[in-house]
């Protein structure tokens, strides 16, 4: 059997200042300080005392703190993996959204939409895709029966793609959208080798972080 548990990081400076993120290295605000500490206090409560944890993450700020609270929790230090960064959006990263609104090229609804680049310098769907499937390979292919990794927003629809063997060539109209700060519940029998994605973009331990 095999558990995934799939974050995405919580409120980041980039969010309340309006600017675009991509591989722009925003950190995380107060607020998503203690929703990371919230997270990493669910998984905890998830995953059976005594197993063995594997942790990665994105090496960007906003990440890699969302990924040492919930290290604290597990006494694990995170594995930073750039290939598990969020798209790169090029020359838009870390401005204001108009400028995004001014170089963004929409992709046609038809064609090749992987090999689209949204704003110049940016990355293509398919460069996103290959980093990301390569990551989670490498991460697959060790003996861990829970394995916790912690992505991007848009990131995330990648890391589930790979988990349930889409082609890369098939992905150019696939989204999942998930809420930042959010667990996404991946898991793998080892009866029938299903791969299942249980609860995709949880926020309950967001909620009752709010009401305690």
């Amino acid at each position: 059997m095999r558990t995934l548990y799939v974050v995405t990081h919580p409120e980041a400076t980039h969010h309340v200042e309006g600017l675009v993120g991509g591989w722009h290295d925003s950190h995380l605000t107060p607020g998503g300080i203690g929703a990371a500490k919230s997270i990493g206090q669910a998984l905890r409560a998830a995953v059976p005392d005594g197993a063995e944890v594997d942790l990665f993450a994105s090496d960007l700020q906003r990440t890699a703190q969302t990924a040492e609270a919930i290290g604290e929790r597990f006494g694990l230090a995170p594995v930073f993996d750039a290939r598990l960064r969020e798209m790169s959006f090029g020359e838009a990263e870390g401005k204001p959204k108009a400028e995004w609104d001014r170089l963004f090229v929409p992709p046609s609804a038809v064609g090749d939409r992987m090999a689209h680049i949204d704003v110049p310098g940016g990355e293509s769907r398919t460069t996103v895709a290959k980093r990301i499937y390569a990551a989670l390979d490498e991460i697959l292919d060790r003996e861990c029966e829970h394995q916790i990794i912690v992505t991007h927003g848009f990131a995330l629809t990648f890391v589930v793609a790979a988990w349930i063997k889409m082609p890369i060539d098939s992905l150019g109209h696939v989204v999942f959208k998930v809420p930042s700060g959010s667990i996404t519940t991946l898991f793998e029998d080892d009866v029938y080798h299903g791969r299942l994605v249980l609860r995709p973009g949880d926020t309950r331990h967001l909620e009752r972080a709010t009401t305690a």
